[in-house]
């Protein structure tokens, strides 16, 4: 199969993978993606930031003000004097987020009763489903097709549903509990009734909701609504944002009237305790009171985002270009030009995603990222092998591997020639071994039985290093660099790597002991061992490079042999990788291992915690 028919059919699949992902998103249909969508939503609202609501809202709190002071639950007569005294400041709407099934007092719920009738006032009402989530199906012949049915309604006392309009206060949470919608209708047996805030803005708008497809009109003003007729909520900013006084004030007649007079008033608690509090992106216990003020507001300023069937439809028309234009573009040129026009596609996208949502149109973030992104890496891991197989004939090509100075990565190199061609900060355990008293020794023994141990001691460590999957960096002198964690890191790293050191001491230790001439002159050798970040790349250039590793774990580990010689023991490593390596590979046969110990290091700052192990006999 030529390449230029994998590329179309590449392009075909993506095509279909997303189309089948926007089926399923016009259905509403995928709770998977909407726990993404859920995410991404909150950190596009916590970008957007705060912005300030309109100044239709006042909320009146019971708070604990009012707890301390009255009680709580309120009593109905003093909930009828709150009532009387904001229905005196003449409000656009009055409206109880307090669920009053239960009857109290004669006299108590009389006086509620006539205070109730004495303003435009809204009461609340609950309604309580089977399951958590109800499957429902849209109808473009009944628009409320969709909205699923309740199981029961706790509905007000009888004599306050008189008194007052009704509204049902659910909310549609999502799997972390933050709100997403308000359904705006609530169907039980062969009743209808309006959501809380829909009931307040239609009073407040003096205008009864025409129900249209995707959306409800009030006045002239039409509010486009999701599936299920439900509201989308976004959040102005942290609990206070809409405009809260204390119920105490209100009682005490405190309240300043621009507050009041031609405003919707909320009244609902926010004590603590009462656990009517939501997480939201930006507080994570807002009152329900001003989840319902937040809908209100939306209802009222029509400043609510807008996600309907248009909304879905743009989001399924994305999801099918975006996987066959970044499919198109890895076919087109894998080069850094090729990658910088895909990583600019990506941007533009996200960037319009962020400036529709910060301007009321919520589209799906979801649903572009899971139908991009499967095409485009399985395409272009196939892309790269196929690169990679052309390009088998470099490893061929002694020159390369030859500027590389890192036994074992030679292999890696030749499949991969670009290989550290940019440093990459990546976890490593680092290893370092170094002779004591070596320096000297030319002088007597002179520079070919020098050069005879050297070798004899590089292929010793050399064949450990292999043994143990590591990587030798360099041969600095009478030592060496071993890196575990090149080319690729792994969960193992720290326990080879101090194995390895062990190994390393025990043979060194043997390798001494065989050349009289070292035993006669005391050398010694210390290891240090360490793990953490490190920067790998290449260093030098034209025709001579090697693989390096920088940073502070790598200074640690070399400063580690000091403490190692100091303390009169063979190896230090550091506690770090002791814990990366686990309790099974402490270094504790055939040697003894004693720590922790608290040290302070060269050219540092801070002190390290180090475990000291030498060998048995020593």
């Amino acid at each position: 199969m030529n390449h230029r028919l994998q590329t179309v059919i590449a392009l075909l699949l993506a095509g279909l993978w997303g189309a089948a992902l926007g089926y399923f998103h016009l259905q509403s249909n995928s709770d998977l993606l909407e726990r993404m969508e859920a995410t991404l939503a909150d950190l596009r609202s916590t970008i957007v930031g705060v912005r300030p609501p309109p100044d239709i809202v006042s909320i009146i709190a019971i708070d604990d003000r009012t707890a301390a002071a009255h009680g709580y639950p309120l009593k109905r007569d003093i909930l009828a004097q709150l009532v009387t005294s904001i229905g005196a400041m003449r409000p656009r709407a009055l409206a109880l987020d307090i669920l009053l099934v239960d009857a109290a007092t004669e006299e108590g719920d009389a006086a509620l009763e006539a205070a109730l009738k004495a303003t435009p006032s809204i009461i609340a009402g609950a309604a309580t489903f089977p399951k958590s989530l109800q499957v429902v199906k849209e109808n473009a012949e009944d628009p409320l097709a969709g909205i699923p049915e309740a199981q029961q309604l706790l509905l007000p006392q009888p004599r306050f549903a008189e008194a007052a309009a009704l509204g049902i206060v659910n909310v549609a949470t999502d799997q972390s509990g933050v709100p997403r919608f308000i359904p705006l209708f609530s169907r039980a047996a062969e009743r209808l009734d309006a959501a809380f805030p829909l009931r307040v803005a239609s009073i407040a708008l003096d205008a009864e909701p025409l129900i249209e497809n995707d959306g409800i009109r009030l006045s002239t003003r039409r509010i486009p609504t999701d599936t299920g007729q439900r509201l989308p909520l976004t959040f102005y900013g942290p609990a206070g944002s809409i405009r809260t006084f204390s119920a105490t004030d209100a009682l005490d007649g405190k309240l300043p009237t621009d507050a009041i007079t031609g405003k919707v008033v909320v009244i609902g608690a926010t004590v603590a305790g009462g656990g009517d509090v939501f997480p939201t992106p930006f507080d994570p216990i807002l009152p329900g009171v001003e989840v319902m003020s937040t809908a209100i507001t939306h209802l009222i300023a029509g400043d609510g985002m807008v996600r309907d069937t248009r909304t879905r439809q743009a989001d399924a028309g994305i999801a099918i270009a975006l996987p066959i234009l970044l499919v198109a573009l890895i076919a087109w040129r894998r080069s850094a030009l090729g990658f910088a026009v895909i990583g600019l596609t990506v941007i533009v996208w996200a960037m319009l995603n962020l400036a529709a949502f910060a301007n009321g149109y919520w589209l799906s973030a979801a649903l572009p990222i899971a139908a991009a992104l499967p095409p485009a890496l399985i395409f272009g891991a196939a892309e790269l092998r196929r690169d990679r197989t052309r390009a088998r004939h470099f490893a061929d090509q002694s020159d390369r591997l030859q500027r590389i100075e890192a036994p074992g990565l030679g292999e890696w190199l030749a499949r991969d020639p670009a290989f550290l061609a940019e440093p990459v900060r990546q976890n490593a355990s680092v290893v370092f071994i170094d002779l004591s008293g070596f320096t000297g020794l030319s002088e007597a023994v002179g520079p070919a039985a020098v050069r005879e141990i050297l070798s004899g001691f590089f292929e010793l460590i050399d064949d450990e290093t292999r043994q143990h999957g590591g990587a030798i960096t360099s041969f600095m002198g009478d030592g060496a660099m071993i890196l575990f964690g090149l080319p690729e890191p792994a969960d193992d790293d720290a326990a080879r790597a101090a194995a390895c050191a062990v190994r390393l001491a025990d043979r060194t230790r043997s390798f001494l002991a065989g050349h009289p001439e070292l035993r006669r002159r005391k050398i010694g050798f210390k290891l240090g061992a360490h793990c953490g970040p490190i920067v790998a790349s290449r260093l030098g250039s034209g025709d001579r490079q090697q693989i390096s590793a920088t940073g502070d774990t790598v200074n640690v580990a070399q400063r580690l042999m000091e403490v190692a010689a100091s303390r009169r023991a063979e190896l230090a490593l550091s506690a770090d990788l002791l814990r990366e390596a686990g309790a099974d590979a402490a270094p504790s046969q055939a040697g003894q291992l004693t720590g922790p110990f608290e040290t302070k290091l060269r050219g540092r700052s801070h002190g390290i915690t180090i475990y000291a192990w030498r060998g048995e006999g020593l």
